[in-house]
């Protein structure tokens, strides 16, 4: 279906929007798939927080004009599927990596985060990255660990103490 002028300015209004404000792309080919597999993806896409959108590289050219994935605007050819992370830098990569292993026909082509452009072969880094819960838990593990290795030391004279207290009260007992 041909858009009008009209409508292509929405769309190209629609993708710089979430563009200006999402912390990666991930571009991906997917020709041969079936509208079941892309319907299930963008359902998938919806519950974790990424911006799917299939739509012509010269909207999508335009769009990306003035943000940090200009850098994209030469690897954009073919066919491509645009996933955009809107919360969590990782989720487009960990979406579109799932649903390339069961499945030959979509291909990931474009990875860019922080403005700048990756390989195809960055998105298993890309997919890797912790999401933010996981990163806050890893940090309180960073800020909790020398607040208990500060107990332990302190404790540690008192619990010596005690064994050789209860050592001395056993050999008298025994005795």
């Amino acid at each position: 279906m041909a858009l009008n002028l009209e409508q292509k300015k929405e769309v190209v209004a629609e993708l710089a929007e979430v563009a200006s404000g999402a912390l990666s792309l991930v571009a991906a080919q997917y020709s041969g798939m079936t509208v079941a597999q892309l319907t299930a993806l963008r359902v998938k896409a919806r519950q974790e927080g990424v911006y799917l959108r299939v739509a012509k590289n010269t909207l999508v050219r335009r769009a990306v004009q003035g943000t940090s994935y200009e850098c994209v605007v030469d690897a954009l050819t073919g066919p491509l599927l645009y996933a955009f992370s809107k919360d969590d830098p990782g989720a487009a990569g960990r979406l579109i990596k799932d649903a390339a292993k069961g499945n030959d026909k979509l291909v990931p082509k474009v990875v860019s985060v922080g403005g700048k452009l990756y390989g195809a072969s960055e998105l298993d880094r890309l997919a890797s990255l912790p999401t933010r819960e996981q990163a806050l838990s890893m940090l309180l593990g960073c800020l909790v660990q020398p607040a208990t290795m500060l107990v332990r030391v302190l404790s540690e004279p008192a619990a010596s103490l005690a064994r050789v207290v209860r050592a001395v009260g056993d050999q008298k007992q025994a005795a």
